[in-house]
């Protein structure tokens, strides 16, 4: 009795352990993902499921049925059926059969295929490709939804049937493999005789949850990877959304100076055009979360070049760039809000113009960026809100955040009458101009 009861807990274990070695491969998920498979990726699909399922029943065989209990041939045919559909059922039934044929177990190969199959079947029957991972091995919980939830009989009624089904699958191994039968498939029941129906019920029960065990772990792997593609999806819609912000906050200020000067000086208007259709051509173009700093220099000479025009040489730029920096990777439109705010809230409200610096350098596995200005500086009681608040700075900080996590640093120095510098420290992230589309 011991002994018996211990095989099934063994055949579970290796189940589990079959289905959990699976859920850690990148590509099965991936093949777990797809609802809809062509030809060729129901044939792939199968083959791993055979192949992992095959080698059980050959450790069987080898061992001259020492270790009986890893024998899941039966198991594996019905869940290749039932994920896959009839095409995969059949095919991982026979390709899981051939190591008992060679055995001398004639009859697995025709149990295996049926059982294959019929897996697919159920599948064809599950009102939604959902249903199946939803499925519950305990009875009484299928039969309390059939008459609870009746609006959506179809899905319990299913859930009763996908029990019923793996219980005769396990019923016609049984049968086959009794002493009858002299090419009879393996099955636990002939090892058995002679006992109790307390034993018939737990082997029955052992091959519901057999195959139930491993819909549940394959889903919780959906059900992360699924969280995983809406949490990039989420970072994605979030950056759009800042970014969104920063953009029409730049254009309107810049079609403003536009505008000022196309009735006093068309032609610093026309150079403001032309470089407008720069800057918008890039803000145009597909967005990416990264470019090269180079390009993010680029831009800001065109901004400025703009910015210039209006305020004539009160503004002014320098530029210390170190050349090993050009290339690495920084986020898009990281550095534009900055030095707009140099202009609108440093040096707009200063008679004498100023000027502002832009510095870069590396520092180890570091990327270190410096924006700064010699304008009006920042009140003491507002600097110290100043990252949680307004357009630029703040979105900054907030995709700054999205991106890097606690990777970065970000803080802001400065003086009332004497100006305000901006240091940022980003991850070293090294490419060439090429790589960044």
């Amino acid at each position: 009795m011991s002994e018996s009861l211990f095989s099934l807990l063994v055949k579970l274990g290796v189940m589990a352990s079959i289905a959990s070695i699976l859920a850690r491969s990148g590509r099965f998920k991936s093949m777990l993902m797809r609802e809809n498979r062509t030809l060729t990726q129901r044939a792939v699909f199968s083959l791993v499921l055979s192949i992992v399922f095959a080698i059980s029943s050959a450790a069987r065989i080898l061992s001259r049925e020492n270790y009986y209990a890893v024998d899941l041939g039966l198991e594996g045919s019905l869940l290749a059926g039932i994920l896959g559909g009839y095409v995969a059922g059949l095919m991982s039934g026979i390709l899981i059969a051939l190591p008992a044929v060679f055995g001398g177990e004639a009859l697995t190969l025709p149990l295996l295929a049926g059982v294959g199959v019929l897996g697919g079947l159920l599948r064809d029957l599950a009102p939604g490709p959902e249903e199946i991972w939803r499925f519950s091995p305990f009875p009484d919980l299928n039969i309390f939804r059939f008459f609870k939830e009746t609006r959506n009989y179809r899905a319990t009624a299913f859930h009763l049937l996908f029990g019923a089904g793996i219980l005769v699958a396990e019923f016609l191994r049984s049968e086959l493999s009794d002493s009858r039968f002299g090419e009879r498939p393996f099955g636990l029941w002939h090892k058995w005789t002679g006992h109790s129906p307390g034993f018939t019920a737990a082997l029955y029960a052992t091959t519901v949850f057999a195959v139930t065990i491993p819909l549940k772990i394959w889903n919780n792997a959906r059900n992360e990877k699924k969280l995983e593609e809406q949490e990039r999806l989420l970072v994605e819609a979030r950056l759009a959304a800042l970014t969104s912000q920063i953009n029409p906050h730049f254009l309107f200020n810049t079609l403003n100076s536009v505008s000022s000067l196309i009735r006093t000086d068309p032609d610093q208007a026309r150079v403001m055009v032309f470089k407008l259709s720069k800057v918008l051509r890039r803000l145009l173009r597909k967005h990416e979360n990264f470019s090269a700093l180079r390009d993010e220099l680029s831009f800001i000479e065109d901004y400025l070049a703009i910015e210039v025009v209006r305020f004539g040489d009160k503004l002014r730029f320098v530029g210390d760039v170190a050349a090993d920096t050009l290339d690495m990777l920084v986020p898009s439109m990281l550095l534009q809000p900055l030095v707009e705010n140099c202009i609108k809230h440093g040096l707009s409200g200063k008679v004498e113009g100023g000027t502002i610096r832009i510095r870069t350098r590396r520092g180890g596995s570091r990327l270190c960026l410096t924006v700064e200005d010699d304008g009006v500086g920042i009140p003491e009681s507002k600097l110290a809100t100043l990252l949680d608040h307004g357009i630029g700075v703040s979105n900054v900080n907030e995709r700054l955040k999205v991106l890097f996590a606690g990777e970065y640093r970000m803080w802001i120095d400065s003086h009332p009458g004497r100006g305000t510098r901006i240091e940022i420290e980003l991850p070293e992230l090294q490419t060439s101009p090429a790589a960044v589309s």
